[in-house]
């Protein structure tokens, strides 16, 4: 289907590359690392989490806080962590946030050798090379190896929202590994393992995402998403048609929730055409814009109000209507909780 939709930012229920590139001109990836030395550098923050229903990895983000995965510690409140050199700590689950899959445990009386490790500066650059370590399987310690093979990328989870600003990587990584390290050959996070166990291609939370999250989760147990309570989809070359849009670009508005931030500001689809057998929408809002920012994909949009944006806050949309570019001021709401 033309442009797979979303309910919103960060999601699939609503899910910016020129952001994430200007952030790449200002980063200068190491390069000719010497593995055995940046494993030996971060291997010791890198810890074994234990639940009654599973385990994963996790890695120590300061003096008291671990980071690991909300899939990783699901319902549970405590878990047992396990560092480097066989040290077996309780660990207390103090947030955890199900749209990020990040979740924060605080172990008191951590190992001394087991310290902070650090995020990176500004986005990962496709091809640098990077390390993956964590426990699949129950390996512990287990490194692996790749490059950055994508950025910005789109999670799709169950809840029916999307992670955004994803780092995909060809290093492997299976079950066990999810909430370990992707590490940079400076010994610096670039993300955090979601998922793997595919062909040459496993994701991660990117740091920045994380940056915004985890402090909140510490501090507050949650973390608030913007809304902006519509669902979304990619203008493509069969959308642009029928919108008598010369060129492709943006996100179509298809509909707006009732009572949502949006409801009364955006205008959504009003009808469908048939484009070479496909049905796709048509009247609605075109964004082309967020705060002066281009938006040209349901990721970028997904990606600036994730790392942008925060509830309550107004911005400018800039969208086209009626043929006419024009913009709308839209204060953003906050994601609503999860149903269970």
């Amino acid at each position: 289907m033309p442009g797979a939709n979303t309910d919103d930012s960060g999601t699939s229920a609503e899910t910016s590359q020129s952001t994430a590139n200007q952030s790449d001109a200002n980063r200068d990836p190491p390069s000719n690392g010497d593995y055995a030395s940046v494993y030996e550098s971060a291997v010791d923050s890198v810890t074994q989490m234990e639940t009654s229903s599973g385990q994963g990895t996790g890695f120590v983000y300061d003096e008291s806080h671990l980071v690991t995965n909300a899939h990783v510690v699901g319902d549970a409140t405590e878990l047992d962590v396990r560092f480097r050199n066989g040290e077996w700590r309780s660990g207390t689950v103090v947030g955890t946030d199900v749209y990020s899959d990040l979740a924060a445990v605080r172990v008191d009386e951590r190992p001394e050798y087991a310290t902070p490790l650090p995020f990176i500066d500004g986005d990962p650059v496709v091809g640098e090379e990077v390390l993956v370590i964590g426990n699949p399987y129950g390996l512990d310690g287990t490194l692996t190896t790749g490059v950055v093979s994508g950025v910005n990328r789109s999670l799709p989870s169950s809840l029916g929202y999307d992670i955004p600003d994803a780092v995909q990587t060809d290093a492997a990584a299976n079950p066990g590994n999810s909430g370990g390290p992707i590490v940079s050959l400076d010994g610096k996070v670039i993300a955090v393992i979601n998922s793997g166990g595919g062909d040459n291609i496993a994701f991660g939370i990117s740091a920045a995402l994380a940056q915004r999250v985890v402090p909140s989760l510490i501090e507050n147990g949650e973390y608030d998403h913007a809304y902006m309570g519509v669902s979304l989809a990619t203008v493509t070359p069969a959308i642009a048609e029928p919108n008598d849009l010369e060129n492709p670009r943006g996100v179509i508005v298809e509909r707006v929730r009732s009572g949502g931030p949006s409801d009364g500001v955006l205008q959504p689809s009003t009808g469908t055409a048939v484009v070479d057998g496909t049905r796709v929408p048509t009247g609605g809002d075109i964004i082309v814009a967020l705060d002066g920012t281009e938006i040209a994909s349901l990721e970028e949009l997904s990606s600036y109000l994730a790392l942008e944006t925060s509830p309550d806050e107004t911005i400018s949309v800039t969208v086209i209507r009626d043929g006419q570019e024009q913009s709308v001021e839209l204060t953003l709401g906050t994601r609503p909780r999860p149903r269970v």
